[in-house]
């Protein structure tokens, strides 16, 4: 206990009030400065779960005041700012749709440069063609179609429209506002069929009032008696849609019971975590063995952990 203590003051800053869910964080943050610089020196190449998922989490922590060194992130800044070379990434043997690379590059950048490690707003706008030239005739950002689930790496539709339609509208540029508006309406008709749909359509604020209760209502419904979310009201938890379904709670903390939904929440990743800090992968099907899918679990919990702490 006194060499975690030890950690999470090295690590963290002005988390007094947190809950137990601290030295998770702490912890999680830990694995990831270890294992994001990682991939690319052992690889030779970048990745959607270390320099996507994984890094955004770590520039998320550095806008909430944890000690991230430079050099940690130096690697990914330096590739996510130039999007005219992701084509030439030499490939990551799990990944190979260049859709998927394009929207969690973009993602990274994005977090980058709303943390100031990146201030190049050109190299934001033309992310947001490159996703634009993605983008389906329907609005929407096809990922990993065959899963209508969706995983903590690949997405899946609703999850990556919602991330897609974030780079564009930062991006501001005219010639992608039709592309915006496209994936606007078909958020607004898409259905919450799941807790990872419900979650993307509440993160992305596109929907009507009934169809946001409805959102909503689904997530309390779905909540496992261990505080966690499955990916189906009767799934058993996971460790993503956990922290997916966080991720969107944050927002609505106002209205009754959130509070305590959020609280549970927190502590069922908490207990999920491994020691190390990284988090069991979540699979589909689940029980799967996949570093890349942990990489990207645990760049989601963190994610999770950080928004929703007080």
């Amino acid at each position: 206990m006194l060499v975690l203590a030890a950690l999470t003051a090295v690590v963290c800053a002005n988390n007094d009030n947190y809950s137990l869910s601290a030295d998770s964080e702490a912890i999680a943050i830990q694995f990831l400065m270890r294992e994001v610089p990682a991939w690319s020196k052992d690889n030779g190449c970048f990745s959607c779960h270390n320099n996507g998922d994984a890094a955004r989490a770590l520039y998320a922590a550095s806008r909430k005041g944890y000690s991230v060194p430079a050099n940690v992130l130096a690697d990914t800044t330096d590739w996510v700012k130039r999007p005219g070379g992701w084509d030439e990434n030499k490939g990551d043997p799990g990944f190979s749709d260049k859709r998927l690379a394009n929207v969690q590059f973009a993602a990274s950048l994005l977090a980058a440069f709303e943390t100031g490690h990146v201030k190049d707003h050109q190299a934001l706008q033309q992310s947001a063609r490159k996703l634009a030239a993605d983008q389906s005739a329907d609005g929407s950002w096809k990922i990993d179609a065959g899963n209508t689930l969706g995983s903590p790496a690949t997405y899946g539709t609703p999850l990556a429209t919602y991330m897609a339609l974030r780079t564009l509208k930062k991006a501001d540029l005219s010639e992608t506002k039709i592309a915006i508006e496209r994936a606007r309406r078909w958020l607004a008709q898409a259905q919450p069929n799941n807790v990872l749909a419900a979650a993307a359509l509440l993160l992305a604020g596109e929907s009507s009032r009934p169809k946001r209760d409805q959102c909503l209502k689904l997530i309390r419904a779905a909540r496992t008696s261990d505080g966690g979310w499955g990916p189906y009201a009767d799934s058993p938890s996971e460790p993503f849609d956990t922290a997916i379904a966080l991720l969107a709670l944050a927002g609505f903390r106002s209205e009754p019971g959130i509070d305590d939904l959020i609280r549970r929440g927190r502590n069922f990743l908490s207990a999920q975590q491994n020691p190390d800090g990284s988090w069991p992968a979540t699979t589909r099907p689940p029980g799967g063995d996949s570093y890349a899918q942990m990489m990207s679990t645990t760049g989601w919990a963190t994610l999770a952990l950080l928004e929703t702490g007080k």
